[in-house]
């Protein structure tokens, strides 16, 4: 068979792994290749014609590979170390991923035995293999097996049950994995709070650990959710998928928007007790649900005697002449220079010391700021809404006092596991929700959501998460059973994406994630629903 990498041509023979094929060009650093626009293991035996293009930590699928080999490496450190104790993979938080004993607060001692353990594992650079069975074997396996490891795959259409084992060990990690333990070349661990960090680089900075930022804001607000669907019982795919299977989809229902409705009252409440308060500043990721939020906390302020007025910040852009370009000479929107700040700041001064301004309309498509009679002067029982990428920058609304701005931080904050080793990515369901709007209401494909989605990334990095902190409070915009929605509405858009086509991988990836997911009737979820924003049938739709 012909193979193409690094613009060579390579003959060999079906059933041959990549790495020994392409062992002369392969980087010390591969983590895993790229085959035919598919995401492979270096193991993967060769089965036709194609293109392959080794990847490392600097990629996003590297380092998600990465990740998942450190996880797989301290869950089964900790085995060997605290032999019957459970190891829980939680969520990540700045380049690393907070972790769980059942029943077992981490110790430093602990935390330092887990790390020398793994540091041994790597020493001795043991293969970690897949090993396949079919359905028949998987159930034999799991009847003589007591362990939760891999198990939800005898609930999915799978014709075959996959495990990696590591010597005596074994668990399944749901994506492609790292060939040996060795590939961990930078990592640490730590303990936090009464569990521990498992620490990596970040893309733009791989070869080395970077300082963690203790996010207690962004951990609080993750904490109290797990606790919440713990205490429900639905914090991992398989419990979620046995309560739908159970008919306890109103339940789910009615629990998720009673949750919501709470703490939106709960930020209502604390805008009205601060009393100065003049201007409520929402910010948050692609796809967070702002929109339903903002009209709902709307709504939640009314009851408190408080009428919202909105202003838009895109209304706000500087002259397109002036608009600062990047470096590839593409205009930079996102950049808050693109604002015009000086306008802005000018204008809510005089708003809040009472004056009646005329408001600016940005004409998109000459790219110019006009004035079509828009008027507004704020009354004593109204409060500013604005929401927008910036809005927790101070530098947006500099030269109003900070005694008289609320910020908000809103986010999808995913806290549902698939099982205990396997979190999901709360900027996967962000993605998801992306997808599914975008083709219900702007007309794209997924294909055109995924080809963006890395420069939304990068831009949210950049504008939004150094400032989540800064927050006087978050609101997590997850609901425990989105993904069993938004499966129906995704699986057809992404299953569109052929393999000729770069997003090719991701969209198998996805796939493979929402197999796992029961489907889930969305007819009973109400109008006011945050999903809604995403599937349709909204009552704060424009």
């Amino acid at each position: 068979m012909k193979i193409i990498c690094n613009d060579i041509a390579f003959e060999a023979k079906e059933g041959i792994a990549l790495r020994e094929v392409l062992s002369e060009v392969m980087p010390e650093d591969a983590i895993a290749a790229v085959y035919n626009n598919e995401i492979a293991s270096l193991n993967q035996p060769i089965n036709k014609d194609g293109k392959v293009e080794f990847i490392n930590r600097e990629t996003k699928d590297g380092r998600d590979i990465y990740i998942r080999g450190l996880l797989y490496l301290a869950s089964m450190a900790a085995e060997k170390v605290y032999p019957g104790v459970k190891f829980n993979v939680n969520y990540q938080l700045s380049n690393a991923m907070f972790c769980e004993f059942d029943g077992m607060e981490i110790t430093e001692e602990i935390t330092k035995n887990l790390k020398k353990q793994m540091d041994d594992l790597i020493k001795q650079d043991l293969p970690i293999i897949k090993k396949t069975m079919t359905l028949e074997e998987a159930e034999h396996f799991y009847k003589s097996e007591e362990t939760i490891k891999g198990r939800l795959q005898l609930n999915v259409n799978k014709d075959k049950v996959s495990l990696y084992y590591c010597e005596d060990y074994f668990n399944y990690f749901y994506g492609t994995m790292p060939i040996s333990t060795g590939f961990a070349k930078i990592y640490d661990v730590s303990k936090y709070n009464k569990g521990l960090l498992i620490r990596y680089p970040s893309i733009s900075n791989p070869n080395e650990l970077s300082e963690f930022v203790n996010s207690l804001k962004l951990a609080s607000a993750l904490d109290e959710y797990e606790d919440i669907y713990k205490i429900m019982g639905i914090n991992t795919v398989y419990k979620l998928n046995k309560k739908i299977k159970e008919d306890g989809i109103k339940e789910l229902i009615l629990f998720s928007e009673s949750l919501h409705e709470k703490k939106i009252a709960e930020i209502a409440s604390k805008i009205k007790e601060r009393g100065n308060v003049k201007m409520v500043l929402i910010a948050g990721p692609s796809s967070s649900g702002k929109t339903t939020f903002a009209g709902k906390l709307g709504m939640s302020l009314r009851v408190n005697g408080i009428k919202p007025v909105t202003i838009s910040v895109d209304n706000y852009f500087v002259e397109r002449e002036n608009n600062p370009r990047d470096e590839k000479g593409n205009y930079d929107f996102e950049c808050i220079e693109a604002l015009d700040l000086e306008l802005l700041n000018n204008q809510l001064v005089k708003i809040l010391n009472g004056e009646e301004v005329s408001l600016p309309t940005f004409n998109f498509k000459t790219g110019h700021k006009e004035y079509l009679g828009n008027t507004l002067k704020l009354k004593d029982d109204e409060i500013i809404i604005m929401e927008g990428i910036h809005c927790l920058n101070d530098k947006l609304t500099t030269l109003v006092p900070n005694e008289n701005k609320f910020k908000v931080y809103i986010s999808d904050l995913t806290v549902l596991n698939i099982d205990y080793y396997n979190r999901i990515s709360t900027t996967d369901t962000r993605l998801l929700r992306r997808i599914v709007r975008d083709y219900k209401f702007r007309n794209y494909d997924a294909i055109h959501t995924l080809k963006m989605w890395s420069s939304v990334n990068r831009g949210e990095q950049k504008n939004i998460f150094p400032y989540q902190e800064d927050a006087d409070c978050m609101f997590n915009s997850s609901i425990v059973y989105e993904i069993s929605v938004l499966k129906k509405y995704a699986i057809p858009l992404l299953k569109e994406i052929g393999p000729d086509i770069s997003e090719y991988s991701e969209a198998r990836r996805l796939l493979a994630m929402l197999q796992y997911f029961e489907d889930m009737d969305d007819s009973l979820i109400p109008n006011n629903s945050l999903i809604r924003e995403f599937i349709g049938g909204s009552i704060f739709e424009d």
